[in-house]
């Protein structure tokens, strides 16, 4: 069986059942602050 693009750029699966799923993870978020109008944004919303 032919490889998918997504096996050939490295990528992995998973069985789960009868489905084959993609091991997706996230790269981690960098804490960005918000500014002052954010800040009253948010505390508004509270």
């Amino acid at each position: 069986m032919e490889k998918s693009l997504f096996e050939q750029m490295g990528g992995t699966y998973i069985q789960i059942g009868d489905y084959l799923l993609p091991n997706l993870t996230l790269p981690e978020e960098e804490q960005k602050s918000i500014g002052i109008w954010g800040q009253r944004r948010a505390r508004y919303l509270k």
